[in-house]
């Protein structure tokens, strides 16, 4: 973030001042409008230390102003300071006498402070930011009362404050909008011309459409406050060793937090030192299974939340149960790390108060095009002004007449109106079961080209059947044993009863589907100690025991004894999609011995067992077993000393030289709508991508069976490897091989299968899909960048990907101009969900703030749904643009007709046509819903393309050539009574040009509505929107009495010219149909594409996306992709897309 600093100068602010006041406030809403202007007017640009005001350029290139802020430290700071690292001094000013200033602004909820050092505003949580695992221990006894009162100055308060205004300021900020202000300008012109009613009409429904846009901004900032502002009491220790009763909102990082037996909500982001806490984190990541959380290992690597988030409870996140942590084996101990809105929980709230500009087309091209109308009735208010200065009007006329212009070319509901189809679809949507908390996200899910789909939950079912085991042994993989009941006694069983984090619920064991149907599948019992776990303790050579498991009490053996000796878990290292794996410590009955058992992905496990111990046939094996869809988990186990330290043990001293036991395979079924929806998506040209962290031929099998990837294509496996001290990086593609470490091992002394073709598999017309795993990805991305745009084009199944992988290959995917969509189900996807440009999260938690798009639905079949509603909304929001574009272009050629014979429009037909005809067709005009299929063809997002733009000038033609016969067709009549040219405007009414004019432009608005109102085939078809059809119906049947038979009532009200000639009236609806027949035909021919032609004109161009240049770069190569050649960094050739 580029920052610059500027100091007050006084004389300056004085004048700007005066200015002010002598503009009647004009300059100080230019300066709320633009608050650049308003720093470089009263300011000078010194140096950041002396600044008192900022200037803020973020990444997107906004700029924002700040101000700096001083907060007086209590005294004895710097006595505090002395025992302190270097920063913290850093952080504070001596000035003058004694008093220690602390500078600091405030930006997005962040507190940004002063450093000397670094010479620098810098967000506050760098005072931290060195903090290592084994220096959080070091908070265990507690803060002093100065110390948290210090630290307390530093950081602020404990509360993610969403601020809501108050109704005045509200107002005052709603006032000043540009579109408000050109309301006011418009109700005050209209006002001095006498327009009364239009102008007390508008006026109303301004109130009105303020009233109710306060009232839902309000009422969302309450909403949303209420969800993320919580304050309540928490016990903290001091350094004294007392436990004191205090506010959330005076917590601090480094506080010492006590964690009740029962839990709480937690008002912060605290690493976890003591105990075990069971949380529900649905609210941040919509995850609905509990987490266990354990203690954090005492390592000398730096802290961080996101490497250590099973040690870690986030601010909102509710702790279940918490035990083991103190005196009696009740609670838990942790030290507070991060405060405010420096949380997980604050991160999140911030992306919603202060959202990303949202780079959309549609909503760039609409400004332009408002600048189109504004020079539009640039040239028309000269035009009236030069007409006007021949006649003999008056100056206040004469500019009252040019300025009244400007209101009717650009229509200031232009930005309000096109709202209405999102209103609209975020209303179906919400009874569908989807939430959305950022409304504009919907028209781009109408432009979505790719989805990503999480694999476990999301496309296959959460729960797992264990489906059999192989048991490892000197000779190989034993036979496979269906049931693990079945299996001899010894460590392979034992793993699989102990290697878990499952806890208990009031008696209800809780914990991954996973892992409890590993458990029950042995039919061992987990219990927990009672008490203070003394007992326990010292069944188990008093040892710290977390769980026990107790087998069955019959448990047959080889030799036909029984024995039913229970285990004891005294240590948990929770599973990391990182490492891909999770580890136990175990002891035995009477802490005879101690095991350490391993579970996790059968690469990462095999790499951490002896060799001799790992069976030769382990890798034909396990692509055997994971071609057939299983999920497949590796197990081990090592002997560990019982008379060391088991409860500080650490993780890698435990993860290594293991003994491989075995595999465990689970079928996961896919979910029976899964293949349905992926081939919906593929039928309308939307290509589906999975990205999960189970196995790469497991992925692949599931991915043929939803359809992702179909039976006669070919699985193509990218096989990276990074540099190493023996090898230089080499990349290799390989048709139908497995793409883990091991089968790339293998494929290095084995010829794998190749698929021989004498050209490019592009130019083959063979349909293919890449498969890459996450070590092949970052390889990929670090050595072979030139190569991943390709790889990207054809990638399908992305495997063993880690949770910061997912959200890079999302942001990989929008640097080739892709729209992204990622659906997911858990908290690895949270990253990617936000990162995507639509991200639906699957949950029950409707306030869940895990992505923009929630779903109650356990399954895809809300995807369909989002991009079709997001379609009709996108096509909606198009139409009303239209519309209303059109609106103001009738009513400002009937004004420049008339106004050129000095006549205008009375006051009633405006407002018959405002408001009548205009407003209430564009209110029920979105009001249809989306078609039940999704096209292949997705709506455009560009109003300035050459179907919109042409349809536009064309229609806005036929409009002027209409008005302008029904004028000359007038003025022909044998009947013809010339106007009096001595007075102009209303005092010329009633007369025949007038009623004319007004009689076919007020068709014209109908005209337009049925033909800018697109169904096919992104809506339903026009009749299923039957409240529309029925207010056309009665705006043509209003209409068409007002020209044929107005009646005294209705001529007078309107100031309507009474034609006696009845075969005149019906030339002017016979006209009105004429230019219905004329504006269909047009619009059906530019529909089916008669003014392509005109692209010829400025050449061909590449397309403006890149994956589609380069799509057509590689149906041209004639040697892509390279089968079974090994790459080299050097042989890659970078790509242009220029």
């Amino acid at each position: 973030m580029d920052v610059q600093g500027y100091k007050w100068v006084r004389w300056r602010v004085w004048l700007c001042r005066l200015l002010a006041l002598l503009t009647l406030g004009l300059l100080l809403i230019l300066f709320h409008w633009r608050p650049r202007l308003a720093v470089l007017a009263r300011c000078r640009s010194c140096p950041l230390a002396l600044a008192d005001v900022l200037l803020l350029r973020d990444s997107f290139g906004q700029q924002h102003v700040v101000e700096v802020l001083t907060e007086e430290m209590e005294a004895g700071s710097l006595d505090q300071l002395g025992q302190l690292e270097e920063d913290w001094r850093d952080t504070v000013q001596l000035h003058r006498e004694e008093k220690t200033l602390l500078r600091y602004y405030l930006y997005e909820g962040l507190r940004y402070v002063w450093l000397d050092r670094k010479g620098a505003f810098c967000p506050v949580s760098v005072l931290n930011e060195d903090w290592t695992c084994k220096g959080l221990y070091g908070f265990q006894n507690g803060l002093s009362p100065q110390e948290q009162s210090w630290r307390r100055s530093m950081f602020g308060a404990n509360l993610i404050d969403v601020p809501v205004k108050s109704y005045m300021r509200l107002l005052f900020e709603e006032v000043l909008n540009p579109f408000y202000i050109f309301q006011v300008f418009s109700i005050t012109l209209w006002s001095i011309d006498e327009y009364y009613y239009y102008a007390l009409c508008i006026f109303i429904i301004s109130v009105i459409s303020i009233s109710i846009s306060l009232y839902e901004i309000r009422k969302q900032s309450i909403t949303l406050r209420n969800m993320a502002r919580f304050i309540t009491n928490v016990t903290i220790r001091r350094d004294s060793g007392e436990e004191d009763c205090v506010s959330s909102e005076e917590l601090v990082p480094g506080d010492c937090l006590i964690i009740p037996q029962e839990g709480l909500v937690l008002p912060c982001d605290a690493a976890l030192l003591a105990g075990e806490c069971l949380v529900n984190e649905s609210m941040l990541t919509g995850e609905s299974v509990p987490v266990l959380k354990t203690p954090l290992p005492a390592a000398d690597r730096t802290y961080s939340s996101e490497t250590e988030r099973r040690h870690t409870i986030f601010c909102g996140t509710h702790v279940i149960q918490a035990k083991g942590g103190r005196p009696g084996g009740q609670g838990a101990v942790a030290v507070v790390t991060s405060t405010g809105f420096f949380t997980a929980k604050g991160n999140l709230v911030s992306s919603i108060l202060y959202p990303q500009p949202i780079n959309f087309r549609f909503y760039q091209d609409a400004m332009k095009f408002l600048l189109i109308l504004a020079v539009i009735a640039f040239i028309g208010t000269i035009y009236i002004f030069v007409i006007l200065f021949r006649t003999n009007v008056t100056w206040l006329q004469l500019i009252i007449r040019s300025l009244d212009v400007v209101t009717i070319a650009v229509p200031p509901a232009l930005p309000a109106a096109i709202t209405t189809g999102t209103i609209y679809a975020q209303s179906r949507l919400k009874k569908r079961g989807i939430f959305c908390i950022s409304p504009p996200r919907i028209n781009i899910c109408g432009k979505v080209s790719v989805f990503c789909f999480d694999k476990t939950g999301t496309l296959t079912e959460e729960g797992l059947d264990v489906w059999g085991v192989l048991e490892s042994g000197p000779a190989g993989f034993s036979e496979l044993v269906p049931d693990p009941t079945l299996l001899p006694p010894g460590d392979m069983r034992a793993a699989l009863a102990c290697c878990h984090t499952v806890t208990l619920l009031q008696g209800e064991p809780l914990g991954d589907p996973l892992e409890l149907k590993m458990m029950e599948s042995t039919g061992w019992t987990l219990l927990e100690p009672e008490g203070d776990g003394d007992a326990a303790h010292s069944a188990f050579g008093h040892h710290k025991v977390l769980a026990v498991m107790r087998p069955p009490t019959q448990r047959p053996q080889a030799q036909g004894t029984y024995s039913s000796e229970a285990v004891a878990i005294v240590k948990r290292f929770p599973f990391s999609s990182a490492l891909q794996r999770m580890s136990v410590v175990t002891v035995a009955h009477g802490g005879r011995s101690a095991l350490a058992f391993l579970k996790g992905s059968p690469e990462m496990v095999a790499s951490l067992c002896r060799p001799d111990t790992v069976p030769a046939q382990f890798s034909a094996t396990l692509r055997s077993v994971s071609s057939e869809g299983l999920r497949v988990l590796a197990l081990a186990c090592k002997p560990v000393d019982v008379n060391s330290d088991l409860l500080n043990i650490e993780r890698e001293e435990v993860e290594t030289e293991m003994q491989f036991l075995g595999l465990l395979m689970m079928k996961n079924l896919v979910k029976p709508e899964s293949p349905e929806v992926i081939n919906t998506l593929t039928l309308a040209h939307i290509r589906s991508v999975m990205i999960t962290g189970d196995n790469i031929l497991t992925a692949v099998n599931v991915a043929k069976s939803c359809r992702m990837v179909g039976s006669d294509e070919k699985v193509i496996f990218v096989i990276a490897t990074p540099h190493s001290a023996e090898s230089v990086p080499s990349l290799r593609f390989s048709v139908e091989d497995g793409g883990t470490a091991a089968a790339a091992a293998a494929a290095a002394t084995t010829q794998s299968p190749t698929y021989n073709i004498n050209q490019g598999l592009y130019q083959a017309g063979v349909d293919y899909h890449f498969a890459i795993n996450g070590k092949s990805f970052a390889a990929l991305c670090d050595h072979f960048p030139e190569y991943l745009p390709k790889v990207l084009m054809k990638a399908t199944v992305f495997a063993r990907m880690a949770p910061d992988q997912k959200t890079q290959l999302v942001k990989e995917l929008q640097k080739l101009n892709y729209r992204v969509g990622m659906c997911g189900d858990g908290a690895n996807d949270c990253g990617a969900l936000r990162a995507a440009d639509v991200g639906v999260s699957l949950s029950e938690a409707e306030a869940s703030v895990a992505s923009p798009f929630t779903s109650k639905t356990e399954n895809i079949s809300c995807v369909p749904l989002l991009i079709r509603e997001g379609r009709c909304s996108l096509v909606t929001s198009f139409s009303l643009f239209r519309y209303m574009a059109l609106y103001s272009l009738i009513q400002f050629c009937s004004v420049l007709i008339l106004n050129t014979v000095k006549t205008t429009m009375a006051d009633l037909q405006f407002l018959f046509c405002d408001l009548f005809l205009v407003t209430m067709l564009a209110i029920v005009m979105g009001r249809g819903g989306p078609s039940e299929e999704l096209h292949p063809c997705r709506p455009p997002a560009s109003l300035l393309a050459l179907p919109v733009f042409g349809s536009l000038f064309i229609h806005t033609c036929t409009i002027v050539l209409g008005q302008l016969a029904a004028f000359f067709i007038t003025t022909t009549q044998e009947w013809y009574i010339p106007l009096n040219s001595t007075v102009f405007g209303a005092e010329n009414l009633p007369n025949m040009e007038n009623t004319s004019v007004f009689a076919l432009s007020a068709y014209q608005y109908i005209i337009m509505a049925v033909i800018v109102t697109k169904s096919f085939p992104h809506k339903k078809p026009l009749y299923h929107n039957v409240i529309f059809l029925c207010v056309l119906l009665i705006h043509f049947a209003m209409v068409t009495s007002l020209v044929l038979y107005p009646g005294p009532v209705f001529r007078r009200l309107f100031q309507l010219y009474d034609f006696n000639d009845m075969n005149f009236k019906m030339l002017l609806v016979a006209m009105a149909a004429l230019n219905l027949l004329v504006c269909f035909v047009v619009e059906l021919l530019i529909d089916v594409g008669v003014l392509n032609p005109l692209r010829l004109l400025r050449g061909r161009r590449p397309s403006k996306k890149q994956y589609k240049r380069l799509k057509a770069l590689l149906s041209d190569s004639a040697s892509w992709p390279p089968l079974d050649q090994t790459l080299s960094p050097t042989n890659g050739t970078v790509i242009s897309f220029i």
